[in-house]
């Protein structure tokens, strides 16, 4: 036995798993891909304004459609599908596991996924924050102040404007939040890129990063990606399929 082996009164080493999700991991659930063909952004290019944080900021007039857009949202009515319930079931097998997502609908720790598992790197549509004293609360909370009577409810603490407590478009992701899943990408054995378009920087320059320090990296989604050439595979089925069959395999290989 070389010095490199293993006990064999220890099972061997789990490999970690990166599993890095994007809106199409949620589709089944009733939340639209808004990048897709049929996405929200192609259908109706106004409604960026309305997660812009410049005109959000600059315009009471889009924070008043904004929270009409949230109170309306299918990210409150949805439940996890067999996709997240298969992340879940992953981690609870012992497999180290990470989950990396662009989304912020909360679905992947709803399914079951710990909370200090799950870097969400647009933030969380379940909260709010004061865009001056950045206190948060719950976003369950000033939806109902709007339906009270307040269409563009001010910090309690402070006055300021209220957001959600997602990255809109012109801000900045979160350092600590990047630098972490940056971590997890290069650490990672198996890296799962999963219903996402790998267009979004630098979100999206994680599946390059996993690739160059040796994972398999496994793609997962319907269009194709600029980063496919660096695949060790490619899967164009549909993922509330793909994805429980793929991890499924992953646990029974150990």
């Amino acid at each position: 036995m070389t010095g490199t082996d293993a006990s064999p009164d220890q099972p061997p080493r789990r490999p970690l798993v990166a599993i890095f999700t994007g809106a199409g991991i949620s589709t089944d659930s009733g939340i639209p891909d808004y990048r897709g063909p049929n996405g929200l952004w192609r259908r109706d290019p106004e409604a960026e304004k309305l997660v812009t944080y410049d005109a959000y900021m600059g315009d009471p007039e889009i924070r008043r459609r904004s929270w009409r857009m949230r109170q309306e949202s299918p990210a409150f009515r949805a439940r996890p599908n067999a996709a997240h319930e298969a992340v879940a079931q992953l981690e609870r097998s012992g497999t180290p596991v990470r989950v990396i997502t662009q989304n912020v609908d909360g679905l992947h720790q709803l399914a079951g996924m710990p909370e200090r598992k799950v870097l969400e790197l647009h933030g969380t549509v379940r909260a709010v924050t004061c865009t001056r004293c950045h206190a948060r609360s719950s976003m369950q909370e000033a939806l109902a102040r709007v339906a009270a009577g307040e269409p563009d409810p001010a910090c309690l603490v402070c006055g300021g404007i209220l957001k959600s407590a997602t990255v809109m478009f012109g801000e900045r992701l979160d350092p600590q939040v990047l630098g972490t899943a940056l971590g997890v990408a290069k650490a990672a054995e198996i890296f799962l890129a999963v219903g996402t378009t790998l267009q979004v920087q630098p979100a999206a320059s994680l599946a390059g990063v996993a690739a160059e320090h040796g994972a398999r990296l496994i793609i997962i989604n319907a269009e194709p990606t600029p980063y496919d050439t660096l695949a060790a595979e490619v899967i164009r089925e549909p993922i509330g399929s793909a994805l429980p069959r793929l991890l499924e395999k992953l646990t029974a290989d150990g």
